[in-house]
């Protein structure tokens, strides 16, 4: 247990100072001891920021019982006090300890032993009680963000829709709920149902803040009825307009699955996604990602959908962990050659099951942000 190295001692009587002094240095002599007459001056001089300690004596010259503590704690909340009272007084040290105070000494029944040892108990309590007190700060702070963050994952709007979602996220920040990755899906004004995947670059909470935003502007597009051609244009823009450094940059997966016809794939620097149940990749010309080029396009591929169809979107984080049988990741082939080994797998669960095997052949879990949308006809498994 590591002691006090500078010791506060508020007294106005010299002699009681004088014994006090003694008495540490018996056993102590390294120990800085600070003689100061009054509690306006501590508080005043700003003394409490370089003391470990305080020794406060309850019976000085205008200070009315626990007055001088109470101004002593309000000034620091976190300073550890020890206060001395006299023979008279130990019902007023009780009282003490209950309103902040470590400990109470009784005047002149305690020798060097005792006093260096109630002081250092006095700091030891003090510092356990203020990282409980950190602990459950941070604690409450975690929970608050956790609640802040689950509240920003989305909900897809498919209802009156054919389409079916389900979704995997899982973010590579530790004791994180939110990364910046992020997914969505919403039925457009005409009926179309419009899906998105996207990975913000970087790991921190600006780039998770930056995810949610992005996605959120993407929803109110659509919604809004915005042509989908002009999507991800507009989406550039509060990109580049709302990121905290001039290079950062998103890329971008999305679909439009018409009430009737073939649907439509942009990728912006994106892995392509993989169509089921034939489980083939789907590989338009990968514009550039989001925030690179103010002129930059992104050409969609017109992808057919038969009864039964499936369409899985993912970000990199799904397949930059190790592969099959080499130090090479696994990449968007190694995922489809996973599909096929899953291809009896449940819709519902085959999410959640490929992370499991991808974090099999990894060796552990993944370092990066998972977002996984996986889309389909209602009538599907």
């Amino acid at each position: 247990m590591t002691g006090p190295r500078h010791v506060l001692l508020v007294e106005d009587d010299p002699g009681d100072a004088f014994l006090v002094q003694e008495l540490l240095a018996e056993v102590e002599p390294d120990l800085r001891l600070t003689v100061v007459g009054s509690v306006r001056e501590v508080v005043d001089g700003g003394m409490l920021a370089g003391c470990h300690c305080v020794l406060l004596d309850l019976n000085l010259p205008g200070s009315d019982g626990l007055d001088g503590l109470h101004a002593i704690l309000r000034a620091d909340a976190l300073a550890a006090v020890c206060v001395l009272t006299g023979l008279d007084d130990e019902h007023l040290g009780t009282a003490a300890v209950a309103a902040g105070a470590q400990d109470y000494l009784v005047k002149g029944t305690v020798d060097g032993p005792l006093l260096i040892r109630s002081l250092r108990y006095a700091v030891e309590r003090r510092r356990a009680e203020t990282s409980v007190l950190r602990l459950r700060e941070e604690q409450l702070v975690a929970a608050e963000s956790t609640r802040l963050e689950r509240g920003l994952l989305p909900k897809p709007l498919l209802a009156g829709s054919p389409v079916r979602s389900r979704e995997f996220y899982r973010s590579g920040r530790a004791r994180s709920v939110l990364g910046g990755d992020f997914y969505d899906a919403v039925r457009g004004p005409t009926g179309t149902v419009h899906a998105i995947v996207g990975d913000v670059c970087g790991h921190g909470p600006d780039e998770a803040a930056l995810g949610a935003l992005l996605r959120v502007s993407w929803r109110a597009l659509v919604l809004a009825g915005v042509d989908e051609t002009q999507v991800l244009p507009k989406l550039q823009q509060v990109l580049v307009s709302e990121r905290h450094e001039s290079r950062l940059f998103t890329t971008v997966c999305t679909v439009a699955v018409p009430a009737a016809g073939d649907a439509l794939v942009r990728l912006a620097g994106h892995p392509p996604p993989v169509l089921l149940p034939g489980i083939e990749l789907v590989e338009p010309r990968v514009g550039l990602p989001l925030g690179i080029r103010d002129d930059a396009c992104w050409e969609p591929a017109s992808v057919r959908l038969d009864p039964g169809w499936a369409l899985l979107l993912y970000t990199d984080g799904l397949v930059e962990g190790r592969g099959t049988g080499s130090d090479e990741p696994l990449w968007p082939e190694g995922l489809v050659a996973l599909l096929v080994e899953e291809r009896r797998t449940d819709l519902q669960q085959l999410p959640a099951r490929l992370v499991e095997r991808v974090q099999q052949l990894n060796g552990g879990p993944l370092a990066d942000d998972v977002a996984i949308l996986l889309l389909s006809a209602a009538e599907g498994r």
